[in-house]
């Protein structure tokens, strides 16, 4: 079982130690196919408060107010999550529905900018999600442990880069390259959105780990939320390069 102790995922709701605590004597275990059916009924709530939000008049009170709502509640049980993993099939719904809130609120910005964006950006993250699927189930794309590294470490990169602007926009202080629509701003994003990408390959080959040492059933659920995670930040760094390219025109 060694081997199975060194997961690891660029995704930090799904890292390294997220499995050690478990031991082969659970008798209801994790599944692949359980996980896929938690992370699709995840989705499916999600869409469904995203089309509430969506379908507010922009820049009501109603649609700012359940739009921030989401973010920070979804943001709150998040944390619980990653923290209480036990009540994953309690929280991940919640989850799903206030990041549902917070993303139809976030599409509907920008599609009122940019026509079209939306659908190009959805179309996007699921057909990656698809193609990176493929590769890894045929053996095209293998997390080796020096790839999961490299990946990890550059998810940290990007929130590290965020962090630093987020704390320098209190100060006036703006990073072009990330906002930006020039040159570099367009391969920043290229970069974050393969990184997006990328972790989930790690989170396909941890999941599956996961499923061969018999981890217990709710896990599926705290599975379905990475995926989950990882989805959500994919579509929002497609959204930001898509309107990159957009502005540009």
């Amino acid at each position: 079982m060694n081997n199975h102790l060194t997961l690891r995922s660029g995704n930090p709701a799904l890292s390294a130690t997220t499995f050690k605590q478990f031991n082969a004597s659970v008798t209801d275990t994790m599944t692949i196919m359980g996980t896929v059916h938690k992370t699709a009924m995840s989705l499916l709530l999600l869409m469904t408060t995203a089309l509430y939000t969506w379908n507010l008049p922009l820049g009501s009170p109603k649609a700012t107010g359940l739009m921030f709502a989401g973010i920070i509640g979804g943001l709150i049980l998040a944390m619980i999550t990653v923290f209480k993993k036990h009540l994953a099939s309690y929280t991940v719904p919640g989850y799903a529905l206030l990041e549902g809130l917070a993303l139809g609120g976030i599409s509907r910005t920008f599609e009122s900018m940019y026509p079209g964006i939306v659908n190009q950006a959805v179309f996007l993250t699921f057909g990656t999600l698809g193609a990176l699927l493929l590769a890894y189930r045929s053996g095209l794309i293998k997390p080796t442990e020096n790839f999961k590294l490299g990946i990890a470490a550059a998810t940290g990169g990007v929130a590290f880069v965020y962090l630093t602007s987020f704390i320098l926009g209190f100060f006036g202080i703006g990073v072009p390259v990330i906002h930006g629509n020039s040159n570099m701003g367009i391969i920043f994003s290229l970069v974050v959105v393969g990184i997006a990408a990328l972790n989930l390959v790690l989170d396909f080959d941890f999941i599956e780990e996961g499923a061969e040492i018999g981890a217990p059933k709710y896990m599926e659920w705290y599975g379905a939320f990475g995926l989950l995670v990882s989805l959500i930040w994919l579509y929002l760094e497609l959204l930001r390069l898509l309107s990159k390219l957009y502005s540009r025109r």
